[in-house]
């Protein structure tokens, strides 16, 4: 069950590392862009750690408001899930 999870995050985060930099080389290239509800729906399922890598290693959606308060939001929310889930767990 945890080899399972681990390959659906290294999955997710995989895609939405690969979109953030899609999204840049589409705004470079003033192409269609990928939606930003799109890109925040991938770090909501799991890809948050790769949407804040991505950010600061492409230098993509940096000052983007709200974009970047709703994925500290989305980033904030996964950490007190992941506290509660411990503490319910671990007791």
């Amino acid at each position: 069950m945890i080899l399972i999870l681990a390959v659906a995050l290294l999955a997710i985060n995989l895609a939405t590392f690969a979109a953030f930099g899609w999204d840049k080389a589409a705004a470079r290239q003033r192409d269609r862009r990928i939606p930003e509800r799109t890109l925040l729906i991938l770090a909501a399922l799991g890809g948050s750690p790769a949407a804040l890598l991505a950010r600061q290693t492409l230098r993509h959606k940096t000052r983007k408001q709200p974009f970047g308060a709703r994925l500290l939001l989305i980033v904030f929310l996964q950490v007190v899930a992941l506290i509660v889930a411990g503490v319910v767990s671990f007791g």
